[in-house]
């Protein structure tokens, strides 16, 4: 499995309709040009979903040690903000949890990170769990997730 992954961020004017880019191909394309705009690349993750008594906990691993410093490195700049997790399958969003409910952190691991999510609140520690639950599920049944500060996507990953 390769260590990273190509995204499209969305529509630009050079592809409208968020499809993919008719004549290009990942990579050929000149850096800076206006065709390369809106696409990154993320580190790949196996990720795990663990409820905890009051939230859950996220864990990112990247076996590759680049993929696991992009990793903690976009988690650096990003991680003061929204977390929020997004569920693809062949690459349609089936599931989008927004962790608004609480307060969530991200700490640094030997092998990527770990991203805790947690309210005093019951019932909204009760939502960030139930989020969990559904984005477990997703991941175990087959899903992409992409996992995300602000909006901004800082990896990708399926269940191990």
């Amino acid at each position: 499995m390769s260590s990273s992954a190509l995204l499209e961020r969305g529509s630009s004017a050079v592809a409208p309709f968020s499809g993919a880019i008719p004549g290009y191909q990942a990579g050929s394309v000149p850096a800076g040009s206006p065709a390369t705009a809106n696409w990154c690349v993320l580190p790949r993750c196996s990720v795990e979903f663990e409820k905890t008594s009051n939230g859950c906990k996220i864990h990112c691993r990247c076996d590759d040690e680049v993929a696991r410093g992009t990793l903690q490195n976009l988690c650096r700049m990003l991680a003061d903000g929204l977390c929020s997790c997004c569920c693809t399958w062949n690459g349609i969003q089936c599931c989008q949890c927004n962790l608004t409910q609480g307060n969530c952190k991200c700490e640094y691991t030997k092998d990527g990170c770990c991203i805790s999510c947690s309210s005093g609140d019951k019932a909204c520690a009760a939502m960030i769990q139930k989020c969990c639950e559904c984005l477990q599920q997703c991941c175990e049944s087959g899903c992409a997730c992409y996992i995300c500060f602000n909006n901004t996507p800082v990896c990708c990953g399926t269940s191990a």
